[in-house]
C-alpha cells in the first residue's frame, strides 16, 4: 500500500479550501434569502441557479478541488480526467438546484427538508467520488466501507442543515455564523472520505494520462473569480426589501398632478352668442353691401 500525504503543501490547501467554502456558503444563503421574497416564478428560479452555483459550484467543488491540490501518493504521479472532473461539477450544482427547489416549493415543512437534504447529500457525495474516480495514477483505488458511509451521512446531515439555514436565515451576522459552520461541515465530509481512500501500486509503473493539476488550475481559478464577481453584481444589482419600502415610501408621498382644467365659456345672458355671426372666429365683418335692398 502506498502512503498518502493530504497536506503535501502544508496548512495552505485546507486553509484555502475552507475559505472557499465559507465565502461559497455566504454567497449562496444571501442569494437563497432572495429566492424567498422573489414576487415572480422567474425571478425564484433566477436566485435558485445563482444560490445553486454559489453552493455547489465554489462552497463545494471548488473546495473540493482546492483540497486535492494538497493530495498526493508516493511513487506516482496524479493527473485527471477532464470529461470526468467536469461531470463531478455538474452533479454538485444540479444536486443543490434540487435540493433548493425541494425546500422552496411552498411552504417548508420537516418532509420537504429531510427528501430535500438527502437528495442533496446523495448528490454532494456523488461529487466527491466522483472527482476521485477522475484521478489518474500509477495504482488502484480502494476504499474503507465505514468511513465511506460515515462520509455520506456527513455530506446529508451537512445538506439538511444547509437547505434549513438557506430557507430561515436572514441576518448578515447569522449568515456569517452559519456561513462558518457549513463550511466546518463541507470540509469535514471532504476529508472524511479522503481517509477512506487507499492506493495500492502497480508492479509496473506504465504511462499516467490525463491532465495536470497545473493545467486545470487556471481555468478553475478563472471560472471562480468570474463567478464570484458574477453573483457579487447580481446581489449589488437587485433591489432588496430595503430599496422596495424606500421606492413604495416615495411612491406614496408624490403629489398627484392637477388634471387639467376645462375651459368655461364666458356668460351670455341674453342670448347673442346665439344669434350673432361676429362671435364665431373666422367669421367676415358684415357690410352694407351685403344687406339685400327693398
Amino acid at each position: 500500500m502506498a502512503d498518502i500525504n493530504h497536506f503535501e503543501y502544508g496548512w495552505i490547501t485546507p486553509a484555502l479550501s475552507y475559505a472557499l467554502s465559507v465565502l461559497g456558503s455566504i454567497l449562496g444563503l444571501v442569494c437563497a434569502g432572495r429566492i424567498r421574497t422573489a414576487r415572480t416564478a422567474g425571478q425564484r428560479a433566477w436566485w435558485g441557479l445563482l444560490s445553486a452555483w454559489a453552493l455547489g459550484g465554489t462552497a463545494i467543488w471548488a473546495m473540493h478541488f482546492m483540497a486535492m491540490l494538497g493530495f498526493a501518493v508516493d511513487g506516482t504521479r496524479i493527473r485527471y480526467d477532464v470529461p470526468l472532473t467536469a461531470a463531478s461539477t455538474v452533479i454538485a450544482v444540479v444536486a443543490v438546484g434540487i435540493g433548493l427547489a425541494i425546500v422552496g416549493t411552498g411552504r417548508l415543512n420537516l418532509v420537504r427538508l429531510i427528501a430535500g437534504g438527502v437528495f442533496t447529500g446523495a448528490g454532494v457525495a456523488s461529487m466527491h467520488y466522483t472527482g476521485m474516480a477522475a484521478m489518474r495514477l500509477n495504482g488502484s483505488l480502494g476504499y474503507d466501507t465505514i468511513r465511506v458511509v460515515l462520509s455520506v451521512v456527513i455530506a446529508v446531515v451537512a445538506s439538511t442543515v444547509a437547505l434549513w439555514l438557506a430557507m430561515t436565515v436572514r441576518r448578515g451576522l447569522a449568515i456569517f455564523a452559519s456561513a462558518l459552520v457549513m463550511g466546518i461541515a463541507v470540509n469535514g465530509m471532504h476529508f472524511t472520505g479522503m481517509s477512506a481512500l487507499s492506493v495500492h501500486p502497480h508492479e509496473r509503473a506504465g504511462g499516467v494520462t490525463g491532465a495536470e493539476v497545473s493545467t486545470l488550475l487556471v481555468p478553475i481559478v478563472v471560472a471562480v473569480i468570474f463567478g464570484v464577481v458574477g453573483l457579487l453584481y447580481a446581489l449589488l444589482a437587485a433591489p432588496n426589501d430595503d430599496d422596495r419600502a424606500a421606492a413604495a415610501y416615495l411612491d406614496g408621498r408624490r403629489v398627484p398632478e392637477p388634471a387639467a382644467a376645462t375651459p368655461v365659456a364666458a356668460p351670455d345672458p341674453v342670448g347673442l352668442r346665439a344669434r350673432s355671426t361676429l362671435g364665431q372666429p373666422g367669421t367676415p365683418f358684415p357690410s352694407r353691401r351685403d344687406t339685400p335692398r327693398r
